[in-house]
């Protein structure tokens, strides 16, 4: 499974305090210590205004980019910020992300077919995040209809079914599952992605609620997460789970990272 490095998001008070003072040291250490920890991606959130987005959003991939070599995850809906960083990237990137918003597929879908990039689709449209698996499912057809029409091959779609903490939605982990089921199955293609973190923002003591998401998720089909790389316990599960399932032949990954610490 690939892991896309959460930490890097203006969301975070640290984060946007390192952007708004050019604090390059700061971004940097975020990025070294996910990838040191792992991380296949790192996902790059300026969360900033729209207008100042673009320039925040080049700063952070310039600085990312000059102390690790691993590929970014440009997450941001501002078309004007992806067409921005996508142009100061050295690998190509992820972006994160499209929807079955008409303005959004009309904007992104452009770059992505350009650039060749691999493509994260939130399963939400105008009227917003559809409360089913069926009728998220819908949205996750006429997404991929798009992005079938834009060239985009479905290997490189990671259909998001957009993760709600169960703080404001008790059923939303089973709803998650079962869209994920639902697209695994119409869509063998596509791969899956989850916010993972989302799953159990209010509670105590999240890491416990997300290794549970985690487990349930990889036996659903679960190709890629974005989630804290540096929660060690998570990383255990994972590497357990992906063992149990037969997605690491004899546990020889899981052997190998233990041993290693």
């Amino acid at each position: 499974m690939l892991i896309i490095g959460e930490k890097i998001n203006g969301s975070r008070p640290d984060v946007a305090k390192a952007i708004a003072e050019r604090d390059a040291k700061a971004i940097q250490a975020f990025a070294v210590k996910q990838a040191e920890a792992g991380s296949d991606w790192l996902d790059i959130n300026a969360g900033t205004p729209p207008d100042q987005e673009p320039d925040d959003l080049v700063w952070l991939v310039e600085k990312v980019q000059t102390a690790v070599d691993i590929p970014l995850c440009l997450d941001s809906a501002n078309p004007e910020a992806l067409a921005a960083a996508l142009k100061a990237t050295v690998r190509t990137p992820m972006i994160n992300s499209i929807s079955g918003e008409p303005d959004r597929l009309r904007q992104i879908l452009p770059m992505v077919s350009k650039y060749g990039c691999l493509v994260i689709a939130l399963l939400l449209d105008n009227k917003g995040i559809p409360k089913t698996a069926v009728t998220r499912l819908d949205v996750a057809r006429k997404i991929i209809q798009r992005t079938r029409s834009a060239g985009i091959p479905d290997a490189s779609v990671y259909v998001d079914p957009l993760t709600l903490t169960l703080a404001s939605e008790s059923t939303g982990g089973k709803v998650i599952l079962e869209t994920m089921n639902a697209i695994r199955q119409e869509f063998p293609n596509v791969n899956l992605c989850v916010g993972l973190s989302n799953i159990s923002y209010g509670f105590p003591h999240r890491s416990y609620i997300n290794r549970v998401f985690l487990s349930l998720a990889l036996y659903a089909g679960l190709d890629a997460a974005i989630l804290d790389p540096l929660d060690r316990e998570l990383r255990i599960t994972l590497l357990a789970v992906e063992a149990f399932l037969g997605r690491d032949k004899f546990g020889v990954k899981y052997i190998r990272s233990l041993r290693a610490g």
